[in-house]
Formats: structure tokens, C-alpha cells, sequence
């Protein structure tokens, strides 16, 4: 899943692409991605010829801002992630019209399109057709909406200080590894992340939060900016599904330390990595200095 840094790689490369694009029409061949209004049509009725105004994120969630101050949200979820170029419908298929990275195969599942008036679109590749579309009236109401109000602190604002970290964490009883990506405490870490910022902490993901020392959880919070900050300058994770905007792969994989990585040797220490898991979720780690 397209964790905290590939959704917001994802909004600073929107801002750049299609603010002040007009939109032109939509297409989709799974329209139960379409979660709000209730269908296609009423979607495309809605916002033909508005204009991009705004790009923002919150959490995973990337918000749209449109000319009448509706806003499209979009939920890339499990396996989805946005693409920013133009394709011909050929061969029962959406085909990029520009070669390179976007003839990546891992960008050939596009189920949902918006198409400009410039010639430019905006697709959703999608393996498992998990993620969702949602147009709100205007953002106070879609920020006065139940699965945004009880989302988390997130980790990049400068208000998300270690007092408010502490308080948070703290609050949640559970191992370390599930409270880190319950999307309530803090909003945008998951899988691949708390891996790795637990593993740069030196600490166990099946450590208790009210087990931590004062020293650990200020090990746990520099990691997590550290750790979220660097994997945005390389352009996020690709081991699995997530493409940047214009298709191709980001290069955290050089820094990824323990995930999936599970039967090879520490980078640290030389221990063997290994693998549980908590909550039904993995959790990679170094037992040997993850005490």
C-alpha cells in the first residue's frame, strides 16, 4: 500500500501537472470504485469543465480541490497509485502514448481516468480495484466527515511534537509495530515504515507501548521523521505496486534495512532477519539488536 511518503510524492507531483487543468470527461470500467455520488454519470454531470484548484493530503487520502470548491477525494488504498500522461484505448487496453516508464507492467491497470481538455489525463492503475473515488461538496464538509475526523496526528507537521507523540502513543495499549500503523494514532505509516523506523530505533516491534522507556520513544520519534523525510527525497518504495506520477520506480529500496528481508544477514549487526506476525500484518526485524 502507498504509505504517508508515496501519497504525498504523489500530491507535490499533482501540484506541478495538473492545477489549472480543465477537465474534459471521465472513463472507468469498474464503477463501483465510485463510492460518491452514486454513479459514473452523476460524477461526470458534476464535474465536466471545472478546473483544478488545489492539491492537499491528509493521511494516505489525496484531495482535489476543484473551481466550485468541490472537492475529489481519492483513496489509492491496497494497490492503487495515480499516473500523470496520455493513452489510447487499443486492443481492449489503455496504451501510453509516451514511451518510458509508464509502459512499466505494473502501470497497465488502469480502471479510472480523467481526461483534460489540454489532452493530458490523469489515471488510477489499480492490480485489485481496491481504491475509492468520493466528490464532497467542499472540504469543511468532507473535513467534518467520520473516517476524517478520527484519523490521526500527521507525522510531517510541525505541531506533531514529541510531547504529542508521547501522549499518543502512550494512550494505546499494544505492541509498538500495531499502534505505529493503527491510522487513528498517526496518520500515514504502515507496513513498510514502522518496519523500518523500529528497526533504525533499535526496537522490538513486539515491544508493549506502555512497556517504552522515555529514551526509546525518542529514538522511535526521530526515526519516524528521519525515516519519512528520506524516503520522500527518494521518491518512496516501489517493491511492490506504487509508480511515481509519471511511472517509474523510487529508490528507497536502498535504504530498506529489514522488510522483506526476512533470512538475511543485519546490516547492523549480522543477525539473521526475521518475520511474525502481529494483527495479522508481517513485522521484519533484527532479534538480535531489536531486543
Amino acid at each position: 500500500m502507498p504509505e504517508l511518503p508515496e501519497v504525498e510524492i504523489t500530491v507535490r507531483d499533482l501540484k506541478k501537472k495538473i492545477v489549472g487543468q480543465e477537465i474534459k470527461g471521465f472513463w472507468t470500467d469498474v464503477p463501483k470504485l465510485i463510492k460518491k455520488p452514486g454513479s459514473f454519470r452523476a460524477l461526470e454531470k458534476e464535474l465536466k469543465g471545472k478546473k483544478i484548484k488545489e492539491i492537499q493530503r491528509i493521511g494516505k487520502i489525496i484531495l482535489i480541490i476543484l473551481s466550485n470548491n468541490s472537492v475529489l477525494l481519492i483513496h489509492q488504498k491496497l494497490t492503487g497509485h495515480l499516473l500523470f500522461g496520455k493513452w489510447e484505448f487499443k486492443n481492449n487496453e489503455w496504451q501510453p502514448l509516451i514511451k518510458g516508464p509508464l509502459e512499466d507492467p505494473m502501470n497497465r491497470f488502469i480502471h479510472f481516468l480523467i481526461i483534460f481538455k489540454s489532452g493530458w489525463m490523469l489515471a488510477l492503475s489499480d492490480l485489485r480495484k481496491f481504491a475509492k473515488v468520493e466528490l464532497w461538496q467542499n472540504l469543511k464538509n468532507l473535513l467534518n466527515s467520520a473516517e476524517i475526523k478520527k484519523l490521526g496526528l500527521d507525522p510531517l507537521d510541525p505541531k506533531f511534537t514529541f510531547q504529542r507523540f508521547k501522549e499518543r502513543i502512550l494512550r494505546k495499549k499494544g505492541p509498538i509495530k500495531k499502534v505505529l500503523m493503527n491510522q487513528e494514532v498517526i496518520a500515514g505509516i504502515g507496513n513498510i515504515y514502522s518496519d523500518e523506523i523500529l528497526w533504525r530505533a533499535q526496537v522490538h516491534p513486539l515491544r508493549e507501548t506502555t512497556d517504552l522507556k522515555e529514551k526509546e520513544l525518542k529514538a522511535i520519534y526521530r526515526e519516524m521523521k528521519r525515516v519519512l523525510k528520506l524516503a520522500i527525497k527518494l521518491q518512496g518504495e516501489s517493491i511492490s505496486d506504487y509508480r511515481t506520477l509519471e511511472g517509474g520506480k523510487g529508490f528507497f529500496d536502498k535504504e530498506r534495512k529489514v522488510y522483506r528481508r526476512e533470512g538475511e544477514k543485519c546490516p547492523r549487526c549480522g543477525g539473521i532477519i526475521q518475520r511474525i506476525k502481529i494483527g495479522g500484518r508481517s513485522a521484519h526485524f533484527c532479534p538480535n539488536c531489536q531486543k
